[in-house]
């Protein structure tokens, strides 16, 4: 069944009109559910398997949303109370899966947002996933690591109930490194007394897979490789811009360097530096001391290079590039960065944080015919490599670093030509990642939920 363009679009506004009826009070859920709709519901119309079902009306409705309490002491003795939450949005093709994030921003739309993009990214790998997210509106920066530690056994105590191998994976997020994951993970062995696969980012000595902690940076530039061979062009060569200074953003950075790129940005909440000379592996070195060990700002990096710049309250945006890499949150490129990257001749985006481009920013690259892929699809390989981190723990057995990379290669190269095929306009040869990715992410997870029914 074909519906003319006025009837699709009428469609498009009721759904979101009814989503946001239910979920008035969550913007960033709201804009991540627009994006899927505007693609997903004119495949739906078109295809009578799934028209008529709710599919979609049932994805961005969440399987399970728990909040819980979380108490814990601070080192003057003081007891500090926040909120904890887990989203269980939908296990129709595996367990639920998707990391924990520890932010003040931590709020349910933004879990939501997160649960629901997890659902696309999750079905995309290809591996038997469901989608999940969680975390709490606490703040790890400042705090000790007996602080950390006791916030993280508080968590878990409450947590541990909800999740098993079978049931729900997390793994970590923003504000969730391997310092939180091992902390969260020691309690729940206490509290279950038994050592699984519960947890995905755990130390290699203990259940943890080689290249995890590289998987989303490396992910998304070989995402943005592969885009850039569908016009015979390579990432050596090429300036990158990237966003972030936290473990995506590293990794990233340093995948770009060993491809003959040149790295010249990388930013923190209080601004960005920007190295005309190009952010070499030493460098790169000194800021993952830097933030990895000293818990320091990026403001830093111009005291030990002071060729460098430093641009305070700023994002990287507006320095000219070839590539850019947005490795930092949700919605920190807006459409007027949009516009300046294309006005200084930017010719592919690839997301690696969740979200990071504004609704308005990705119809500005869309528009203008350049590379840009979606975070569900280029920032997949972290959750790619967790499932292999999920089948290696089931297998009691570890795979080499190369192995594992490989297999990272190969996921992300089946997930691009996912999107191809649902995302390539025959007529003008124009790959629209975004369509391809919602579409080829719906289908597996849709066809799952049509099989088992409803429930």
């Amino acid at each position: 069944m074909i519906l003319e363009s006025k009837e699709i679009k009428k469609k498009v506004e009721g759904f979101l009109d009814l989503v946001k009826e239910r979920n008035s009070l969550e913007p960033e859920f709201l804009q991540a559910v627009e994006e899927v709709a505007e693609t997903v519901i004119p495949y739906i119309v078109q295809n009578d398997i799934y028209h008529g079902k709710n599919i979609l009306l049932r994805m961005v409705e969440p399987e399970r949303a728990i909040t819980f309490r979380v108490n814990w002491v601070d080192d003057s003795g003081e007891i500090q109370v926040n909120r904890g939450y887990r989203i269980q949005m939908n296990s129709a093709i595996g367990p639920y899966k998707g990391g924990l994030r520890f932010h003040p921003s931590v709020n349910m739309s933004i879990l939501k947002f997160l649960a629901f993009e997890q659902v696309f990214k999750n079905s995309l790998t290809t591996l038997p996933m469901g989608g999940g997210k969680g975390g709490s509106d606490f703040d790890p920066k400042g705090k000790s690591d007996n602080e950390i530690m006791r916030f993280c056994h508080a968590f878990m105590s409450e947590l541990f109930r909800h999740i098993g191998p079978n049931t729900d994976v997390p793994a970590g997020d923003i504000g969730v490194g391997g310092r939180e994951i091992g902390f969260l993970f020691g309690m729940y062995k206490k509290l279950k007394n038994e050592f699984t696969g519960v947890l995905t980012g755990k130390g290699v000595t203990w259940g943890g897979s080689l290249i995890r902690p590289e998987a989303t940076g490396y992910g998304t530039v070989y995402f943005a490789q592969k885009m850039l061979q569908t016009k015979g062009d390579e990432i050596n060569g090429k300036t990158v811009t990237i966003s972030g200074a936290g473990n995506v953003a590293q990794y990233a950075a340093e995948k770009i360097i060993q491809l003959g790129g040149k790295v010249i940005t990388l930013s923190d909440s209080s601004g960005y530096i920007f190295d005309s000379d190009g952010i070499c592996s030493d460098k790169l070195a000194f800021v993952m001391d830097l933030k990895n060990n000293k818990r320091g700002r990026i403001s830093s990096y111009v005291k030990t290079y002071p060729n460098a710049q430093y641009f305070a309250n700023k994002t990287p945006w507006e320095q000219p590039c070839d590539i850019a890499l947005p490795c930092a949150t949700q919605n920190e490129l807006q459409l007027s960065d949009a516009n300046r990257l294309l006005d200084n001749g930017c010719i592919c985006v690839s997301e690696g944080a969740n979200m990071p481009s504004t609704n308005e920013a990705i119809f500005a690259f869309q528009k203008a015919k350049i590379l840009f892929a979606p975070g569900k699809a280029s920032n997949a390989g972290g959750v790619a490599t967790s499932g292999l981190e999920m089948t290696q723990n089931s297998l009691r057995y570890n795979w080499t670093r190369d192995e594992v990379d490989e297999k990272l290669k190969e996921i992300m190269g089946n997930i691009h030509d996912k999107c191809i095929a649902f995302g390539k306009d025959e007529k003008s040869g124009y790959i629209d990642y975004v369509k391809g990715a919602n579409i080829a992410g719906f289908v597996k997870v849709a066809d799952a939920m049509l099989a088992q029914g409803i429930v």
